[in-house]
């Protein structure tokens, strides 16, 4: 059965190396694979699995509602028409144009602070179903992320990304109108025509495990479908499943695909219009930011008794029907309608669904990324199923289905349309398969087939980690951006109302501070570099956790006398303009925080080939750290999190929001599991650990509600056996890396053992 499950979810080698390229490298990733071999899922349990801070879009809104993002257009707000990525073209030119170039987004689509945040925090940018991606939009994310990082040495400013998608499958539109002057700056319109992508470079990854499919005659069929080689023989086995158009009526709870959006609108209406039954109409409820581009469903739902449906995603609470599963509505009662699944005479009666229109904010507390509900849509999870286009159907899977891709029109139809089914023994064509209609585009062939290279991986892995420890130090220990979004704060409030001294006075000291680091950071910089190219790979771990500690203090005195002064600045009039100025330096100020803290954990644990990334120690203590600072300058914490909503029902106004420590023990509570609670809350699973860590410190849950007994014991016994003044990393270690920092704070905090605290050293990185 195909996985549907991100909890459960058992990595196949290939995607075991897929993840280690995202948390070990920098390396841009294309990962492919053919139908059912559980990209989506994998796209779903990566945010379980890696310490970098993740932003999920999609080229169009009902992609990125499935894949748990927003919209490439929403997220960079670019406008709609084509990028020109050539400078000489002047931006008078674009007026009322259907195409933008660098100019034009800098000048008419500037980005907010909250968008700025946003795409300053991310690490790694997932762009899912890549396929339908034109270059030119890829070039354009290329500039946003370049101008609003302040990074333009580096391809998409430094940001890696994981493109996911099959080439075989939905290719780029373009419209005639824009054919001829893309054909001017690009080959082709596929992603991978880019000019960025072609000069950064790009890992492929072929996921190839089919979980779809247990027929190897079918596999075989479809694959060489997919490239468009199947021979005679192969037609002839397909042809044996076709049926006379007497013989398919004869057929009850089968879907057709087909090829056309008017074939497929016809069969349904026609065929609920025959029923001898009234028609019932349901409305979805829709709360709050949710646009029409993104219904999942029809926003008016006309049923009647007899009518046959299909259900439009997993059953995530009963397992009781899955994407693609058909059924029957045999009484429906006011809001009631029950149904029978195909197949089966058990009553099923159907309960709304939730999707959620998510956006990314950047916490007020911690200033990492999250996402929050911008808005809801309830509906029943169904739609009218007697015929569906082939186009509609991927992501799909059926027992069974009337195919009729007699008349194809676009490459890959009729392998996207065969690949649905789970078997050969659930097909029926309604017209016979005939090599004419089986097309697949040549360049795409010849795209996967010079890429594809798995033997290659290992080796390019290795290379690829060595080249990120490199970038990785150098850009964690330089300062120089920060030094240059002061001076262009300082710049741009030079208003009367703004000239005061104590505001320039304590930017030029952070200033100051930064750039007094200038000739040491580049001296230390050089020492690590010289320590990595030689292999001197222990003194370059004890050269990085000195320079950790060093810049660590110095930055976070720089963190706290910008919070002090953007106190002091809120009581001061007509000063918004700089307020938000002070909000982005803060989170680039925190971030960079966040950088300096890692470091050393990221480069031993590359150093070390250990495959475990985890940061939620780290991440925890300087939570507390910010909580603490907000604490002492009178400055009331407003990064709460508000509640999922459930089954249509939404926060009564007035009512005290959960925060999100609460929300997390409410869930354990529950029954829920750490990977559980981290799925519904679109959380890592370290933050959900270290707020149950938390409450066991608070003496509100019981460790043994999250974790068993034996691993409870294990850590208790290596904490017995600790000497005193033991840090968390040595317990770490001593444990073999088998238990995450999470499970660590919950056993001490349950033990009452605790590691010493770690003093600040004062010796300067290059100091020997």
């Amino acid at each position: 059965m195909e996985p549907d499950s991100a909890i459960d979810f058992p990595y196949t080698p290939m995607m075991n190396t897929a993840l280690k390229f995202i948390n070990s490298t920098g390396r841009h990733i294309f990962l492919t694979g053919k139908a059912g071999t559980g990209k989506t899922t994998f796209l779903k349990s990566l945010v379980l699995r890696t310490h970098k801070q993740v932003a999920i879009v999609a080229p169009t809104g009902i992609a990125a509602l499935n894949a748990g993002g927003t919209t490439i257009h929403s997220q960079f707000l670019f406008p709609f028409g084509m990028f020109i990525p050539d400078r000489s073209y002047a931006e008078s030119a674009a007026e009322g144009a259907n195409w933008y170039t660098e100019s034009v987004l800098a000048r008419r689509h500037p980005l907010n602070s909250t968008r700025k945040q946003v795409l300053r925090s991310i690490d790694v940018l997932i762009i899912d179903e890549v396929s339908m991606l034109r270059a030119d939009l890829l070039d354009a994310i290329d500039y946003r992320l370049r101008a609003v990082r302040g990074n333009f040495k580096q391809g998409f400013g430094g940001v890696q990304l994981l493109l996911i998608g099959d080439l075989y499958q939905l290719p780029p539109v373009v419209k005639r109108e824009e054919e001829a002057r893309l054909q001017q700056h690009y080959g082709s319109p596929w992603f991978f025509e880019s000019k960025a992508l072609q000069r950064d470079g790009f890992t492929f990854i072929e996921l190839d495990k089919i979980f779809r499919q247990r027929d190897d005659a079918f596999i075989s069929i479809l694959n060489k479908l997919r490239v468009n080689s199947p021979s005679k023989e192969d037609l002839e086995t397909l042809n044996t499943y076709f049926l006379s158009a007497s013989e398919i009526e004869k057929l009850g709870e089968v879907i057709t695909l087909t090829t056309h959006n008017y074939k497929a609108d016809s069969m349904n209406m026609r065929a609920l219009q025959e029923l001898n039954s009234a028609s019932h109409f349901f409305d979805a409820l829709i709360e709050d930011d949710f646009p029409e581009s993104m219904y999942p469903v029809l926003q008016r739902l006309e049923l009647r008794e007899g009518a046959q449906i299909m259900f439009t995603r997993n059953d995530s609470e009963e397992g009781i029907y899955y994407n693609g599963k058909l059924a029957t509505v045999k009484r429906i009662s006011g809001d009631n309608i029950t149904v029978h699944m195909a197949g089966s005479d058990k009553p099923y009666t159907l309960k709304r669904a939730l999707w959620e229109n998510r956006k990314y904010h950047i916490h007020a507390t911690t200033k990492e990324l999250e996402d929050e509900v911008a808005g809801i849509f309830s509906q029943y999870p169904i739609k009218l199923a007697w015929a569906i286009t082939v186009h509609k159907s991927q992501g799909l899977t059926f027992d069974k289905a009337i195919i009729d891709v007699g008349e194809s029109f676009a490459d890959g139809q009729v392998y996207v349309a065969l690949s649905r089914l789970r078997s050969l023994d659930g097909l029926v064509l309604r017209t016979k398969v005939d090599a004419r209609v089986v097309s697949t585009d040549k360049q795409i062939v010849s795209f996967d087939s010079h890429h594809n290279r798995p033997e290659k991986l290992e080796l390019e892995i290795r290379s690829q980690q060595k080249e990120f420890l490199k970038r990785h130090v150098a850009k964690t220990f330089d300062f120089d951006n920060l030094v240059k979004e002061i001076a262009y704060i300082l710049k741009g409030n030079q208003e009367a109302s703004l000239d005061d001294k104590n505001m320039k006075s304590v930017l030029r000291q952070i200033s100051d501070s930064l750039s007094s680091e200038g000739e040491n950071t580049v001296k230390f910089r050089e020492q690590l570099r010289r320590m990595l190219e030689a292999d001197q790979l222990d003194d370059f771990l004890v050269r990085t956790m000195k320079g950790r500690d060093y810049y660590r203090a110095m930055l976070w005195d720089q963190v706290k006398l910008l919070a002090h002064h953007t106190k002091e600045m809120r009581s001061v009039k007509r000063v918004k303009g700089y307020l938000s100025d002070l909000a982005d330096l803060d989170q680039l100020l925190t971030k960079k925080f966040e950088e300096v803290d890692k470091v050393f954990h990221m480069a031993e644990t590359i150093v070390k080939q250990h495959d475990e990334f985890d940061f939620t120690l780290l991440s925890t203590e300087r939570a507390s750290l910010r909580a603490a600072l907000e604490l002492e300058i009178g400055v009331t914490p407003n990064g709460k999190s508000k509640v999922k909503v459930k089954k249509g029902r939404r926060k009564k106004k007035g009512t005290q929001e959960k925060n999100t420590y609460d929300i997390s023990l409410e869930l354990a509570n529950q029954g829920l599991t750490v990977d559980e609670i981290a799925i519904e809350r679109r959380l890592v699973r370290g933050t959900i650990e270290s707020h149950l860590a938390k409450a066991v410190e608070g003496g509100h849950i019981s460790i043994f509600k999250f974790m068993d007994q034996e691993r409870v014991e294990r850590i208790a016994t290596a904490l017995q056996e600790m000497e005193h003044g033991f840090t968390s990393s040595e317990l770490y270690t001593k444990l073999n890396g088998n238990f995450t920092y999470g499970e660590l704070r919950a056993v001490m905090n349950h033990t009452g053992i605790k590691p010493a605290s770690i003093k600040e050293p004062k010796e300067e990185p290059g100091d020997s």
